[in-house]
């Protein structure tokens, strides 16, 4: 009982500095989640740490509390940044409707959840049939989200390829491994990224028709403020 009150405290901290960090704009998302999510993550944190660590009061909780939903607000408002920089420099937006990816004129999508943001290149801009190098417009394409990338040196940086299945599971997986590499290539302004081929898990469709098959032939970019919370992209 005694912390529970530097807690609330802290989390009224937490919508104040929310506040703070809502940029209206055309094309950008104004939800803002990780923002939310990572400055309550901090707030707890801090108060916890504060608490702990101080003289054991209130006062300790709330000034850690706050420091903590400062840093965990600000971390939050990059990768929310990075969205809205990246969708706008693709001129596209930031589209969290999951039914996006089985448009097939959506040939990029620019998604974002609490623990990363998302970059769905997709086919037919990508790669010719059997092919890992880049057609000239989606080198385009990734290069600009590598000079974004420039300007945040604590992203980490994970890059998956996928294929349809036409062809032997290895193959497959030899080919989407390739293409990851590709596009990893140029975003490597930080550090190389985490590369992984899933040949054709995870389908968008059912690879039963060559439309289908075209939705499921992508590469998929994942931007994470956290290394530790990096997941497998191919489940």
């Amino acid at each position: 009982m005694k912390l529970l009150k530097p807690i609330l405290a802290s989390t009224i901290a937490v919508f104040m500095l929310g506040g703070c960090y809502n940029q209206p704009g055309l094309v950008q998302d104004e939800s803002y989640d990780r923002t939310k999510t990572g400055a309550a993550t901090g707030a707890l944190a801090g108060a916890m740490i504060g608490y702990n660590t101080g003289s054991r009061n209130a006062t300790s909780a709330i000034v850690g509390g706050l420091l903590g939903a400062a840093a965990g607000g600000a971390i939050g408002y990059s990768m929310d940044n990075q969205a809205n920089e990246i969708a706008r420099a693709l001129g596209t937006g930031v589209n969290n409707d999951p039914l996006a990816a089985l448009d097939p004129n959506n040939e990029l999508i620019v998604s974002k959840t609490n623990n990363y943001v998302k970059i769905m290149f997709r086919d037919p801009m990508m790669f010719a049939s059997g092919s890992a190098n880049l057609q000239s417009r989606a080198k385009s394409k990734v290069k600009k989200v590598g000079q974004l990338l420039a300007n945040y040196p604590q992203t980490v940086v994970g890059v998956a390829g996928f294929t349809d299945d036409q062809g032997s599971y290895a193959y497959n997986q030899g080919l989407s491994q390739r293409r990851a590499n590709t596009v990893a290539n140029l975003l490597a302004v930080n550090g190389y990224p985490k590369t992984k081929g899933c040949s054709y898990d995870k389908a968008i469709a059912p690879n039963n028709s060559n439309a289908n098959r075209a939705l499921n032939r992508r590469v998929e970019v994942y931007l994470y403020a956290d290394r530790n919370k990096m997941s497998d992209p191919c489940r």
